[in-house]
């Protein structure tokens, strides 16, 4: 419709300058008319449809997919090579998801984008192309951008994917308006760099992952007058730099509006405010959705299993690193996998994995916590959140609904490194003073009211001159040790895809790695994207007879692959809902989500799923330890457990529950329940309390 009256337009200015009658106002108006037609076809037609973007192996996988067992991925490495995990095309091959964990099969990548891939030599002498060390979201956007270029991949974790930073974030997309504030006041172009670097990849999460994403406003109360216009010109240089990126457009707010938007707000010397927009993550299930679409893509990932030691060998002079000592955390067997290079993506335990390579080498990072607490949903509007920009010691905290709940955080102060550290009490008691400084008085802000507390670890690269980790920048720091040692250390849960990016980039170029293609991560949707819409929960409700709140959970929790997880789901023998028992009566939890993630998501502890499988641990901790013997009892069948192993879990799962602001004392009290009482707990027989 626009092209031919450009062109016409265009033909028409051209005629009319060769005739020298013609007016030259006419012609000045045929090229003005032409430019503003070229510029309006430019602005409808040059913006990004991601829907457009078409990439030759980006394919959802079949309905009933299951990737490759622990024991099958266990060979692969051991073997170097991914061939044994092909399908074969067998009937039980594909409807493996039906059957449970120790009586499956699974296979990758998957057929519909087997041709993209390189065909696998059975046994290589050089192993993979890559072994990654670290499951969280670095590590796993690695995989992601390795396995998608053809490289042959392989990733393990220590603990669980996500299980320590990756987990604990603040659960935002975000550039970081304090970061920008930062950068303006100190003439920092790092911090300014860091800021534009996360918001140029903040709208990619809502293509590639929409059903785990989505944009959030943010109300920035002010109390002074001019803090309204000194807001809205930060924010109004917020979404300049994001340009087209942006989530939505900043705007100034009256008093009442303000209370408006968020009525539990302190009305008191009130001025007005201003709204800004960022993005908000399930992180950990984001985090496992990387995880599943590398593999999806033909990598070897694996949870559970630990780096003891990197192997070496020696050409000349040169000594150069050609794979790991592997232990399976489970088992204990040991076993050596070989690769061309080894990448070091362990976020805070960077410099461990450092020093198995050079004990002498110089320490790069300083590890910062950040605590945050979980409050009843009521505290806060379902579609608002809220930052809090001058708190009693200068820093900031965000007041965020989340997952039907409230987050407030996040503290900023120097910590040890630790696999699961505890939130101080001190930390938990300065954020509840913070919240009720903002809330009006009818909000009664108690300690009883915190349902759950952690504290994560932020990878923060050290800078010898800074004084207080609060001036330290979490922009990424990629580094290749003599030995060939890459590390990537730093960073944050926004930019993980272009740190990923970076860093495959590097890998190539040091270990001379021969990619069947570019990055094309921007492009590539994660696991459960492919049929996903907002509406889709609709869907999920009259097929199965789910409760609204069960529907719309899985849908947000698992897109597309909701309709699998639906498909094990055990009827309840009610009236209504038909299908989907629940795990506790408060949140929408359901025993199938239990044997999905044994069956296709690698849960193999029972910490697995109450805190990165479903998010109970971070929502509710009664809830959460009530249900931990029925979830215990589900994986037992899945994952064929003796008595003993159950009760081995039963002990491990209430102490992780110490990491989630569970009293000491009452760990140490229920610890000592044996499985066989605890189980009575939902039945109302005997209480956890």
């Amino acid at each position: 419709m626009f092209r031919p009256t450009v062109c016409r337009l265009s033909q028409q200015a051209s005629t009319a300058s060769r005739k020298p009658q013609f007016g030259r106002g006419r012609l000045a108006l045929l090229i003005a008319a032409g430019a503003t037609s070229a510029i309006a076809v430019y602005a409808l037609t040059s913006r990004r449809n991601w829907d457009d973007v078409g990439v030759s192996h980006d394919f959802p996988p079949s309905q009933f997919w299951r990737p490759p067992t622990r024991t099958q991925m266990i060979e692969a490495l051991k073997n170097g090579t991914t061939g044994g995990l092909r399908s074969d095309g067998s009937l039980r091959s594909r409807q493996s998801l039906l059957l449970p964990e120790h009586q499956a099969v699974g296979h990758s990548p998957i057929p519909e984008v087997e041709h993209a891939y390189a065909n696998p030599e059975e046994k290589d002498k050089d192993g993979f192309d890559l072994l990654i060390i670290g499951g969280g979201a670095t590590g796993a956007g690695i995989a992601v951008d390795a396995a998608t270029r053809g490289l042959k991949t392989a990733l393990v974790e220590r603990d669980d994917f996500g299980a320590a930073t990756s987990s604990k974030s603040t659960k935002l997309v975000h550039g970081g308006v304090r970061y920008l504030e930062k950068a303006v006041k100190q003439l920092d172009y790092d911090q300014y760099k860091m800021v534009r670097e996360a918001l140029a990849e903040r709208k990619t999460f809502l293509h590639i992952a929409p059903y785990l994403t989505n944009p959030l406003p943010i109300l920035i109360p002010a109390y002074s007058w001019w803090k309204v216009p000194y807001y809205f010109a930060g924010t109004k240089l917020y979404d300049l730099i994001a340009g087209s990126e942006n989530m939505g457009n900043s705007y100034m707010v009256s008093r009442a509006k303000a209370l408006e938007l968020f009525p539990m707000l302190r009305s008191h010397n009130l001025a007005g405010g201003v709204v800004y927009y960022d993005g908000q993550q399930n992180d950990t299930r984001m985090n496992i959705a990387l995880a599943l679409t590398s593999i999806l893509h033909g990598a070897v990932a694996l949870n559970h299993t630990e780096v003891v030691a990197l192997n070496k060998a020696s050409t000349g002079d040169k000594t150069r690193i050609v794979g790991a000592r592997i232990r399976d955390t489970l088992t204990g067997e040991e076993f050596d996998v070989k690769a061309k290079g080894v990448i070091n993506a362990t976020g805070p335990f960077s410099d461990a994995v450092r020093k198995m390579d050079d004990p002498s080498v110089q320490e790069i990072v300083a590890p910062s916590s950040g605590v945050h607490v979980t409050f009843p949903g009521y505290f806060s509007p379902r579609a608002m959140g809220l930052l809090d920009p001058a708190t009693s010691d200068g820093r900031v905290i965000f007041f965020l609904p989340w997952q039907n709940a409230t987050i407030a955080g996040t503290t900023d102060i120097a910590a040890k490194v630790e696999p699961h550290p505890t939130p101080g009490e001190k930390e938990i008691e300065w954020i509840l003073d913070e919240v009720r400084n903002y809330l009006n008085p009818d909000v009664t802000v108690k300690r009883s009211d915190v349902l759950s507390a952690w504290s994560g670890l932020r990878p923060l690269v050290k800078d010898p001159t800074a004084k207080d980790t609060q001036s330290l920048v979490r922009n990424h720091m990629i580094n290749v040790s003599p030995n060939g040692l890459l590390t990537i250390a730093g960073g944050k849960w926004t930019t993980y895809r272009e740190m990923a990016e970076e860093t495959v980039n590097e890998a190539i170029k040091v270990f001379q790695l021969e990619p069947l293609r570019g990055c094309v991560t921007r492009h590539v949707r994660l696991i459960g994207s492919h049929s996903w819409s907002p509406t889709m929960y609709v869907r999920l409700l009259q097929e199965f007879g789910l409760d609204m709140d069960v529907a719309q959970h899985l849908s947000n929790s698992y897109g597309d692959r909701a309709w699998s997880l639906c498909a094990i789901a055990e009827p309840t023998g009610m009236r209504y809902p038909l299908s989907g028992v629940r795990l506790d009566a408060q949140l929408p939890y359901i025993e199938a989500e239990v044997r999905y993630a044994a069956r296709a998501e690698y849960a193999t502890k029972v910490t697995d799923f109450i805190a990165r499988r479903s998010r109970m641990s971070f929502l509710n901790c009664d809830a959460t330890i009530e249900a931990l013997p029925r979830v215990i009892d589900i994986m037992g069948e899945e994952l064929d457990w003796s008595e003993t192993r159950k009760q081995s879990e039963f002990v491990e799962g209430i102490h992780f529950m110490l990491s989630m602001g569970v009293e000491p004392s009452r760990i140490e009290e229920l610890s000592k329940v044996p499985l066989v009482e605890a189980r009575r707990w939902r039945d109302g027989v005997a209480s956890p309390q």
